[in-house]
């Protein structure tokens, strides 16, 4: 199955359907974004879409694949056009951009001992969720 975003304005991401593979792939074999976004335009008369990919997060295709538009794209991003990329919702206001993986980046690193922690916008800093 393939991914398509629905994009609204300033690319916000506004709903994710899947389409058969079937429906992207040429009479050689070869999966067409084209064919997918001809489809769904005329499937829910609705004219702008991005295909995005589920194995996709911050860059690296998490089966080995090539990755593509850095993030799959979920309802609230956006799709940014410079830099081809699914960004998610910002969560926190203090939270920055990183523009490697287009994923966002607290302003204090989270700890790293296996436990489970939750981000306090109002302190800037991570609590121990017991």
């Amino acid at each position: 199955m393939a991914s398509f975003a629905k994009l609204g304005a300033n690319g916000e991401v506004l709903e994710v359907v899947a389409v058969d593979n079937s429906v992207i792939t040429d009479s050689n074999g070869i999966e067409k974004e084209k064919l997918g976004i001809d489809f769904l335009t005329e499937l829910y008369n609705w004219p702008v879409w991005k295909q995005t990919s589920y194995n996709t997060i911050g860059g690296v295709h998490k089966l080995g694949g090539i990755p593509f538009r850095k993030n799959h794209a979920g309802i609230g991003g956006r799709y940014d056009s410079d830099r081809d990329a699914f960004i998610p919702k910002k969560p926190f206001a203090s939270w920055v951009l990183n523009e490697e993986t287009c994923l966002w980046d607290p302003p204090v690193v989270k700890p790293d001992d296996g436990k489970i922690y939750s981000w306090n916008e109002t302190t800037q800093q991570w609590n121990l969720n017991e």
